[in-house]
C-alpha cells in the first residue's frame, strides 16, 4: 500500500460534488443508520468502534453531534481520552482504552484514542521511537484481538483540516461567544507544531494499518458528515444482521 502523504490529499470536497444534494443524501443515510443501529442493538452479536483522530478544531465534536446525535442514546457511548489520570498512568497505556471498548450491540465512539500515546507523546519527546514502535505493535494486536474475539468492527477516521481552516476555527473560539467555552490557549501552541504532528500521523498510518484509516477532508462540514455517515452505513450493512425471533420455550 502506498504511504499516505497528507499534503497530497485535499481538505475539501471534490469540486463536482453539489452541497445541497449531498446533504440530502446524508439525511437519507442517517435514517438508514437509525434502523441499522436498532438492529445492531436487538441482535447483539456485533460491536462498532468508531475512532476519531485529528488536529485541534478538526471537527470531532461536530461529527459526534451531527452524525450520531439522532441515534438511540441507549446504544451509543462516547468516550473522550484526555491527559491520563494518576491511576491510568500506573497501568499500561492500553488499560484505560480496553475498559472503554464496546460490548456487543453497542456503538462506541472514541474522541481521541490509544493513538494519542504515539502522537502527542512523540511530538513532545515524551516517548522515544523504540517505545513508539512497541506501542504500535501493541495497538495492532489489540485491534485485531477486538475484531477476532468480540466481533468488533473498527472504523478509524482521521479528520483532515487545512492549516488555514484550523486557524479560523481556533480564532472563532475567541470571537464567538457560543464557542468561547472551547477556548484553550494551549491549542494555539499545539497548532504551531502542525508539521511535527503530520509527520507522526503519517508514521501512524503506515505502521498501524491492520485496520485501515479513512482520511476525511473536513474543511466543509457537510462533506465530512456525508463521508463518515456513508462509510458507517456501508460497514453496518455488510454485517448482514437480522432481528432475533421469538424464542420457543423448552
Amino acid at each position: 500500500m502506498d504511504k499516505i502523504k497528507l499534503d497530497k490529499i485535499s481538505t475539501r470536497a471534490p469540486k463536482d460534488l453539489e452541497k445541497d444534494k449531498t446533504k440530502e443524501k446524508t439525511t437519507a443515510i442517517l435514517k438508514s443508520l437509525n434502523e441499522l443501529q436498532n438492529l445492531l442493538y436487538a441482535e447483539s452479536k456485533h460491536a462498532i468502534l468508531v475512532i476519531l483522530q485529528g488536529m485541534d478544531a478538526s471537527g470531532k465534536d461536530g461529527v459526534i453531534r451531527n452524525v450520531f446525535g439522532s441515534f438511540n442514546p441507549q446504544g451509543v457511548v462516547v468516550r473522550s481520552f484526555k491527559v491520563p489520570t494518576e491511576e491510568e498512568m500506573k497501568h499500561d497505556f492500553l488499560w484505560r482504552i480496553h475498559a472503554a471498548t464496546p460490548q456487543k450491540g453497542m456503538i462506541q465512539i472514541f474522541n481521541r484514542s490509544q493513538y494519542e500515546d504515539i502522537l502527542v507523546t512523540r511530538v513532545h519527546k515524551w516517548c522515544d521511537d523504540e517505545t513508539a514502535k512497541k506501542r504500535m505493535k501493541a495497538i495492532n494486536d489489540f485491534e485485531q484481538f477486538l475484531t477476532e474475539h468480540n466481533n468488533t468492527t473498527i472504523l478509524k477516521f482521521y479528520l483532515h483540516v487545512s492549516e488555514e481552516e484550523q486557524r479560523s476555527r481556533l480564532d472563532e473560539r475567541i470571537s464567538d461567544p457560543t464557542k468561547q467555552w472551547k477556548f484553550n490557549e494551549r491549542d494555539f501552541e499545539e497548532a504551531k507544531l502542525r508539521k511535527e504532528y503530520i509527520k507522526m500521523y503519517e508514521d501512524c498510518f503506515e505502521h498501524c494499518n491492520v485496520i485501515p484509516w479513512t482520511i476525511v477532508p473536513v474543511d466543509q462540514n457537510w462533506y465530512k458528515e456525508y463521508l463518515i455517515a456513508s462509510t458507517l452505513l456501508e460497514s453496518m450493512q455488510s454485517l448482514k444482521m437480522q432481528y432475533p425471533s421469538i424464542k420457543k420455550a423448552d
